[in-house]
């Protein structure tokens, strides 16, 4: 089948194909990359195609400059919030993609230079192969917002990094570097050049039997359907606290470039 990201290039998102390997780059320098609705449903549609397509056997999700994702573009967000939604709140672009990423039945390795913010973490979560270098800064933000995990990173950061470290990173919502997620399972390898790094372990992938590989990985995936609801059930509580006095609170504290006042909430 032919990838339309490859055929209709997205302003926003470089895609290349070259010996079976589907490299995405997220190219938003002056935003740092942070996504928006059309880049959630595009990123999405690509990774869904990649899956289907005799051409392509791995996928690299990397940043085209110096970050991977700065999250939510803040501007899209307010513009999203404002306006009432329909239907279920796990078919939202952001939820999308993370649902794409985690139904890839096909290796996807992530690799991450400067920030990683909000769903530039939690879709870490949903690759099979992370790097990162020494620039990369990561932050789970959603509690310093009002709002709640995301992309079932409630069940899937304890799973691989433990409740207690877990809990830190997302009650807190600390900034944390490379070492810190490399300890918390987020990253496997932390590597001076991780394009480089990406693209070698792709080629290995690329030379080894598809079917294995996608065998191997439904089963260290078996509870993949519970993945996928487990998106969905959080991405229907993250809406509901959307809508609430806290996360109200937080984006009046960021247009008046104050620290957000919580102790007036139960």
């Amino acid at each position: 089948m032919t990838l339309r990201c490859i055929q209709q290039p997205h302003q926003h998102l470089n895609a290349k194909l070259e010996n079976g390997i589907l490299t995405l780059a997220i190219h938003r320098p002056e935003a740092k990359n942070a996504l928006y609705g059309e880049l959630y449903l595009w990123i999405a549609q690509a990774l869904d195609e990649a899956d289907q397509s005799s051409q392509v056997r791995v996928v690299i999700l990397r940043g085209a400059d110096a970050d991977f994702s700065a999250g939510n573009d803040m501007k899209d967000f307010m513009s999203f919030i404002q306006k009432p939604y329909q239907g279920k709140a796990g078919d939202q672009p952001p939820f999308v993609l993370l649902k794409s990423a985690a139904k890839l039945s096909k290796p996807l390795i992530v690799a991450v230079k400067g920030v990683a913010i909000g769903i530039g973490v939690t879709i870490l979560l949903h690759a099979d192969i992370v790097y990162a270098d020494n620039t990369a800064l990561f932050q789970i933000p959603f509690v310093s917002l009002g709002l709640s995990p995301e992309g079932a990173a409630s069940r899937l950061l304890v799973k691989q990094a433990g409740y207690h470290r877990a809990a830190e990173l997302l009650f807190t919502a600390k900034k944390f570097n490379a070492e810190v997620a490399e300890k918390a399972g987020l990253v496997n390898q932390i590597s001076d050049d991780v394009y480089a790094l990406a693209e070698q372990t792709a080629q290995q992938l690329a030379a080894l039997p598809l079917a294995s590989i996608r065998q191997s990985k439904a089963l260290m995936k078996h509870d993949l359907d519970e993945i996928v609801q487990c998106v969905d059930d959080e991405a229907e509580i993250f809406m509901q606290r959307v809508r609430s006095p806290e996360m109200k609170e937080a984006v009046q504290a960021f247009m008046e470039k104050r620290k957000p006042d919580f102790s007036q909430f139960g």
